[in-house]
């Protein structure tokens, strides 16, 4: 019994954090309508500034927290909410970009200033306890329970009760409106991210003596934050007080009563299962909540105009990349040459999103996820580069895209993406690590395929390959687009309600578009694989698909050009970093400029550039047989995609 009442003081106070940590999201994503995936690096990145200011510095304590929490986490979330603020009102891709960016850019500035080592986190009263009911309890245990409990009738007394919490909610739901009837929407907007990021700082403080000051740990706290928002829609504190709770209880409770063993299957699995509990809580949650109607057509401040190649442009800018990189691969170096390839198949991953995301606006985060299990497959079945290995890739994870997309079908918007990321967390813990999937010393070696007696074993032939399958596949994408599913896609991204009132398959193309985007991913991760001779589980993390989504987006999300600009960039980026080390910091500032780039470009830099060309030097009047086919895009877009989806 005393077993059980230590597990549930655990529980309580790990749910506690949980909870703080939620509140916050709930307060940034209500009152201003973005989801910001960076919250968890802002608690991180707040713990690190706390224990530097207690521990190196001495601070006392009881000024170095009113400090970081009513200080400097407000002024900084003040500072973020000024870096979003020019893409609100764009798609829920281009927001969580932004926010991604951001996280990303955090964990790399914490990294570098404060090197990886081992750093013991301050706790409030140290050595201080009292027992309940036979079980000890630390003050700093029950301090946290007590601050949850607090913020948690606070919040919901500022948001419904105090004029500032109410003009925060009337902000999200009609700007304009809001403004005219006194509110100063730039202002409350301000606020309620300076008290996101608050709640955000408190939570990393009082979980960082469970979790350590660990970059990576305290990041993804904010996924177990995730799990408890939903459970109160991202509206309900108290709601959302509860679930974390219950998140924090069921965690404690795997830990006590779970077995350290998993008989046939090892015990990594039993392990993964014990971490993955929050994300395994918000997938279940996301499907048993009733969803949101069918959408309607959706307003969009900026569109500019992305064109379809027709056959003829599409084939011709194949052959000039092929032969771009047949010229240049000759240039490089062996060990930039596999950082170039490397940066090509990450290229074909991005790839495998624009049919999803740019042309059926279904944002995944488990992208990567997907691309392990086609390296997974070729290393298993594909031994001496057979093609059945190429198949198997393709298969397998298609197979397991189909599946899971039959889970999240109903599910749209929001409610997606965070249900793909916590599939690929479960992911992350439970298969990857597994003896059984990456070998016990976590690598395999995944060989390059073999076609038509063709072996392409060198780098250089190799990447030229990876050239050519990026090329093929462009052309068939195109061609998929310019046809009725294409259209059908585009359709369904602009207004699903008009779809359904016409009688369109809804279900069955959203089936489709996800196993083949899952399939597509499969094959472009069996190459990466083969370009990098040797993959490991750690390669293919769901952290490891939030860049590749970031990258893509930026490029131009619904081209092929944008993922090819995406892939390019971030081998260019790693070649420069090789030459002149002390440029490293290029890979944190090129996730940080994300916000400027998109509010500047919301459609991606592809898109928006060639857009300003075309402005500056227009083409004549009239269209030839190769011309773009363009889709001009107004205010509201439903009638065009239509009228083509139902007249084929």
């Amino acid at each position: 019994m005393s077993g059980f009442l230590t597990f549930t003081v655990i529980g309580i106070f790990t749910g506690a954090a949980y909870a703080v940590a939620a509140s916050g999201l709930v307060v940034t994503y209500s009152t201003s309508g973005i989801f910001n995936i960076a919250h968890g690096a802002v608690g991180m990145l707040m713990a690190f500034v706390y224990w530097e200011l207690v521990v190196p510095m001495h601070v006392p304590q009881v000024v170095a927290l009113p400090l970081v929490v009513l200080v400097l986490a407000p002024l900084f979330g003040a500072l973020l909410e000024r870096v979003v603020r020019g893409v609100r009102g764009n798609s829920l891709a281009v927001t969580l970009v932004v926010t991604v960016g951001i996280m990303v850019f955090l964990m790399g500035a914490v990294q570098g200033i404060w090197p990886a080592t081992s750093r013991v986190a301050p706790t409030f009263f140290v050595h201080h306890s009292f027992r309940l009911l036979g079980v000890s309890v630390t003050f700093h245990q029950a301090i946290t329970i007590l601050v949850a409990v607090g913020i948690a009738v606070g919040l919901r007394f500022l948001l419904y009760r105090s004029r500032v919490g109410i003009a925060m909610r009337a902000v999200v739901d009609n700007r304009e409106l809001a403004g005219l009837n006194g509110a100063r929407p730039a202002r409350v907007a301000s606020l309620s991210w300076a008290l996101g990021s608050s709640l955000a700082a408190l939570a990393g403080i009082l979980i960082a003596p469970q979790l350590q000051l660990n970059v990576l740990n305290l990041t993804l706290l904010v996924i177990n934050a995730y799990a408890a928002a939903m459970v109160g829609r991202l509206r309900n504190l108290p709601m959302t007080f509860a679930g974390a709770v219950g998140i924090g209880l069921l965690q404690s409770y795997a830990v006590g009563y779970l077995p350290t063993t998993g008989g046939f299957w090892g015990s990594t699995p039993i392990q993964g299962l014990r971490l993955s509990i929050p994300v395994l809580v918000l997938f279940a949650v996301l499907l048993v909540l009733p969803q949101d109607r069918i959408e309607g057509a959706r307003l969009a401040l900026t569109r500019t105009a992305v064109g379809v190649p027709s056959l003829q442009r599409s084939i011709l800018g194949g052959v000039v990349l092929v032969g771009a990189v047949a010229v240049g691969s000759g240039f490089l170096s062996a060990g930039n040459l596999v950082r170039m390839g490397i940066g090509l198949a990450l290229g074909l991953i991005m790839l495998s999103l624009v049919p999803l995301t740019g042309w059926g606006g279904r944002v995944s985060l488990c992208q990567m996820t997907f691309a392990g299990l086609g390296a997974f497959a070729m290393a298993r079945w594909g031994q001496g580069g057979s093609v059945i290995g190429l198949c198997a890739a393709v298969a397998l994870a298609g197979a397991v895209g189909a599946v899971v997309s039959l889970f999240v079908v109903r599910l749209r918007g929001l409610y997606l993406a965070l249900a793909t990321m916590a599939f690929a967390t479960a992911m992350d813990n439970m298969f990857f690590p597994a003896p059984f999937a990456f070998g016990f010393d976590g690598s395999v070696h995944v060989p390059r395929p073999s076609l038509l007696g063709l072996h392409v074993g060198g780098n250089r032939s190799f990447v030229i390959f990876l050239s050519v399958v990026f090329a093929l596949i462009s052309v068939g994408l195109y061609a998929l687009r310019r046809g009725r599913f294409g259209r059908l896609l585009a359709a369904t991204k602009d207004s699903e309600a008009a779809c359904a009132t016409l009688g369109l398959s809804l279900t069955a193309t959203k089936l489709s578009v996800f196993a083949f985007s899952a399939g597509l991913a499969g094959l472009a991760g069996a190459l990466f694989g083969g370009m990098q001779s040797v993959a490991g589980s750690t390669d293919f993390l769901m952290l490891q698909s939030l860049p590749i989504l970031l990258a893509l987006v930026l490029g131009g999300v619904a081209t092929c050009s944008g993922a090819l600009f995406g892939g390019l960039s971030l081998g260019a980026l790693s070649v420069v970093v090789s030459y002149y080390p002390r440029l490293s910091f290029l890979q944190l500032l090129a996730p940080g400029l994300a916000p400027l780039t998109l509010a500047r470009f919301p459609d991606g830099l592809i898109p928006g550039l060639l857009g300003r060309f075309q402005q500056a030097f227009p083409a004549p009047t009239g269209r030839g047989s190769d011309a773009l086919d363009r889709e001009e895009v107004p205010v509201v877009e439903v009638a065009p995609p239509l009228a083509e989806a139902v007249n084929g």
